[in-house]
């Protein structure tokens, strides 16, 4: 009995020691490979660290982008932030910003005066943004032309293929990473040095004709940012110049910046009344406007929309195995808000106008059957903001006597509002719109981030009637007026008591052939008098 007892006492002991390594074994498969492998264990969302204490993961400056609109649309340079370019730039921006601290009387500035943030080396300041991993539905093939192809007139025929993917998304419930995506929109305001190897992403061009304020006053800015360690790249995108509506740091681009706003946010063209000049000819008559004249004005190369989808372009190639976000404040978010919905990028906008309206205009991909409360569009703002809250419209508003049509108030993906009018007793101001408002007496002074939730039911220029084309009913009236010239028959339209005709009528062979028009009695009569002509 106590040998029988000794050998499953041995057994038992071996079995144990074969499950203790089995573990350690298991245990160090996953810890060598699994890290390697990226996986995310959860189908939604779950909090991703930062890094540690001795490599810690942040986002810096790599490059700044320019590109042509109008008739400079064709040209696009890069410069690369080196150490040179960055303290050139840096001493450029400490200029600005004594100057603009002189002559301003109500605290504007270049960047946030927060002690926390404050700094004079915008160009090589270090930005630290947490994040999460999310599946993401987005279209399989993401190729930039052929997303181009979708969106023509065939394209739209097609229904590309979806799928799921895992990819790491910025965390909006953290209070320090959507100041650092606020801060980076800011930083996209900093005026660059005109000087420096600026690199053609297109061909070369004559620079005799295009050094200094000239196409580079015409077209648009992004400053690209780079998370070496985690390979994320932010590609934020500069907003509306200072001029008319505040917010910017330079008024280079104003001219432009308010076509593009006026084309992307007015219902028609900026057509708000007889006294405005219209920025396209899609205009008709009173509340009407002809869409497909619209889709192809915000399609043209040489508006911003195909400007952002350029600089997005050349990211990817440089940038190959990278993640991409897009931030932006008032017109750079909603560009950034365009393009992440064209790629199925993860966006964080400030201040942004309302660009849904675009959106469908643009016939951008929206992922079929996902809750909006998944979505990755993430849109910051404050109930302060006329400009956000889309009620900055109508003859005596700021926006209309500065010139622009500011008339759509509905995003696509998430608002996050902070409702500052309660809160804080503010009053609805179109001051109130600017990047540093929002960062120093909004974001800095929560103590968390607003609540992203699901737009209320929104519908844009809803007094507008708008035709697929401006010729379709002209077509139609003279197809019509013709038939009528050319044919007719009469129609018994009376009888007495006995079924004799009374009374005659003249009708249009084209109302005979509709089953509906005629009675099958009033036919036969018809028949009978065509036969007694004839005869």
């Amino acid at each position: 009995m106590n040998k029988l007892k000794g050998m499953q006492s041995g057994r038992h002991r071996v079995k144990s020691r074969v499950v203790t390594v089995c573990i350690v074994l298991t245990i160090f498969i996953v810890y060598q490979f699994c890290p390697k492998l990226d996986i995310v264990p959860v189908k939604y969302l779950h909090h991703v660290k930062q890094g540690t204490d001795n490599n810690e993961s942040y986002f810096v400056l790599q490059e700044v982008h320019r590109h042509g609109v109008g008739k400079y649309y064709k040209h696009h340079q890069t410069l690369e932030i080196s150490e040179t370019v960055a303290a050139q730039a840096n001493l450029l921006f400490q200029m600005q910003e004594a100057q603009l601290m002189k002559e301003s009387h109500d605290g504007e500035t270049l960047w946030s005066t927060n002690p926390r943030y404050r700094t004079t080396d915008p160009f090589s300041y270090k930005f630290k943004i947490s994040q999460d991993s999310k599946a993401v539905p987005r279209m399989k093939n993401r190729d930039p032309t052929y997303l181009e192809f979708l969106a023509s007139d065939v394209g739209r025929q097609v229904i590309p293929e979806w799928i799921d993917e895992f990819i790491r998304v910025p965390n909006i419930t953290d209070k320090d990473s959507v100041i650092g995506l606020a801060l980076m929109s800011s930083n996209a305001y900093v005026g660059v040095p005109h000087t420096g190897d600026w690199r053609n992403v297109t061909q070369p061009w004559d620079h005799k004709e295009t050094d200094g304020f000239g196409w580079d006053g015409e077209g648009l800015r992004g400053h690209i940012f780079y998370n070496r360690k985690d390979d994320i790249v932010v590609i934020s995108i500069k907003g509306t110049s200072a001029q008319g509506i505040p917010g910017a740091g330079d008024d280079e681009t104003t001219t432009n910046d308010k076509l593009n706003d006026n084309l992307l946010f007015s219902c028609c063209c900026a057509r708000v009344s007889y006294l405005w000049n219209t920025v396209c000819d899609c205009y008709i008559k009173s509340n009407t406007c002809d869409e497909s004249c619209l889709e192809k004005e915000i399609r043209q190369k040489d508006r911003y929309y195909q400007a952002v989808i350029d600089i997005y372009a050349d990211v990817i190639v440089r940038y190959p195995t990278a993640t991409v976000w897009m931030t932006g404040h008032s017109l750079g978010g909603a560009l950034a808000a365009l393009v992440g919905r064209t790629f199925g990028l993860p966006v964080v906008t400030f201040e942004a106008p309302g660009e849904l309206l675009a959106a469908k205009r643009l016939h951008l991909p929206f992922p079929p059957g996902l809750p909006q409360y998944q979505d990755t569009v993430w849109n910051f703002g404050h109930s302060a903001d006329p400009i956000f809250l889309g009620t900055c419209n109508g003859a005596s508003s700021s926006c209309s006597i500065a010139g622009y049509a500011m008339e759509t108030s509905c995003h696509s993906g998430q608002v996050c509002v902070y409702d500052v009018v309660k809160d804080k007793g503010w009053h609805v101001n179109m001051f109130n719109h600017r990047i540093h408002t929002v960062i120093d007496q909004i974001l800095v002074v929560y103590n968390e981030t607003a609540e992203c939730v699901v737009p209320e039911p929104c519908v844009d220029c809803y007094n507008w009637d708008f035709w697929p084309d401006r010729n379709h009913k002209k077509i139609t009236t003279t197809e019509v007026s013709t038939t009528t010239a050319e044919h007719s028959t009469s129609v018994c339209i009376g009888r007495n008591w006995l079924g004799i005709c009374t009374a005659w009528a003249t009708v249009p062979d084209t109302e005979i052939s509709s089953e509906t028009a005629i009675p099958s009695a009033t036919k036969a009569d018809i028949r009978m008098n065509t036969l007694t002509r004839h005869s």
